[in-house]
């Protein structure tokens, strides 16, 4: 068998083709073609092209990058710059296990048939676009994408979610669960009061804040950079303060403000006895987030503006803020009577400043056999 120039088997025996040839700008170029004859007419024709002058595309002459290296690439940088690292490397593994494999260049019609062959509701939907989009984003600036398909698709409208705070189903709860505490796991009861009385995000409470962010003098509280990307101060008031004192006691103001009893390391959260205490307690529907959500409801409900809220919360948006605001009915109440008032105020001014009525003579026929005179008033 006549052996063809610059044509051959990369692999002996593997029965695929590569060719080997100079481009038009004196390059030396590998390709792979399939077959054999396969191999010779794309030879012959990259080389009718390099003597015409012609240029390859562009794409043919980049190295093929896989959806798997965009994926790595967004978990090392979300690794050191994101705060929901955690979370976020649930959802890059999702999507590596999904589209790895293939080219980084994924038509917009598979993406799209993936998230709806998965039924999650709207935040888990908009979460992992969310992610999506930010490993073509660090890709565009690495310059191993040049467009961001996330963007094509729709975000879904995500419901207000429910608000479950402590006492709501019944008044009891608070108590039911500190009782249980306190017989069983009494050096955590610290840490419900301050997230009860700051209403601090888990994350803020066990990995954000240290001993330096505590001003015991000025009773304030600092919160670093949250996940909104913004720091806030929240004043400390009796039971937040006290919580933080006796821990200061236990640590000498030493090393994590949440630590555990054996070695001191660093506590990253109240799952290993919070779940078991509610349960013990009966309190049914509720998680340690709910504890924030009962932080905003009691401020709305003794009063406080929502505006404030929000900033206290570390609300971005005070959209966020507004889930709570149907626990004000007192608030809304003086809003309507406050109208009212001001009716009230518009009618007597309308009255005291109405033209005069004139009197006038009005005669009315009022039957077939005779008529009536009448005086009356003529009331315009």
């Amino acid at each position: 068998m006549k052996k063809e120039r610059g044509v051959y088997e990369k692999v002996q025996g593997s029965k695929v083709w590569w060719i080997r040839y100079v481009d038009a700008e004196g390059n030396l170029r590998r390709e792979k073609a399939g077959t054999k004859s396969a191999a010779i007419r794309l030879r012959t024709k990259r080389k009718g092209d390099a003597w015409e002058g012609k240029k390859l595309p562009k794409k043919l002459r980049a190295r093929v990058v896989r959806f798997s290296e965009l994926a790595d690439d967004y978990a090392t940088y979300a690794q050191e710059n994101n705060l929901g690292k955690n979370v976020d490397k649930y959802r890059i593994a999702m999507l590596r296990d999904a589209f790895g494999g293939r080219p980084a260049e994924i038509p917009i019609a598979d993406l799209r048939q993936w998230f709806a062959s998965h039924d999650w509701e709207p935040g888990t939907f908009n979460r992992v676009r969310t992610v999506l989009g930010s490993i073509y984003r660090i890709a565009i600036e690495n310059k191993k994408a040049e467009s961001n398909p996330a963007r094509l698709i729709k975000h879904q409208k995500e419901p207000i979610g429910r608000v479950r705070y402590l006492n709501q189903h019944n008044p009891a709860e608070e108590s039911r669960l500190r009782n249980v505490i306190l017989a069983k796991w009494p050096q955590h009861l610290p840490e419900l009061d301050i997230a009860l009385n700051t209403g601090m995000r888990r994350s803020e409470q066990y990995s954000r804040i240290d001993w330096k962010c505590i001003d015991f003098l000025q009773r304030d509280l600092f919160v670093p950079e949250s996940k909104n990307g913004h720091s806030r101060h929240i004043p400390l008031n009796d039971q937040a303060l006290s919580a933080f004192q006796e821990l200061f006691t236990r640590t000498r103001g030493e090393g994590p403000i949440f630590a555990s009893e054996r070695g001191g390391t660093r506590l990253l959260g109240a799952r290993h006895w919070f779940e078991d205490a509610l349960k013990i307690a009966k309190i049914t529907d509720f998680t340690w987030h709910s504890l924030r959500h009962s932080f905003a409801s009691r401020l709305v409900m003794a009063g406080v503006d929502l505006r404030t809220v929000a900033e206290l919360m570390g609300h971005k948006k005070i959209e966020m803020t507004m889930r709570y605001a149907h626990l004000a009915p007192a608030h809304k109440m003086n809003a309507v009577e406050k109208l009212s008032e001001f009716n009230r105020k518009s009618e007597g001014f309308a009255i005291l400043n109405a033209p005069a009525r004139e009197r006038t003579d009005t005669r009315t026929d009022t039957g077939q056999n005779g008529s009536l005179g009448t005086d009356s008033v003529n009331v315009q």
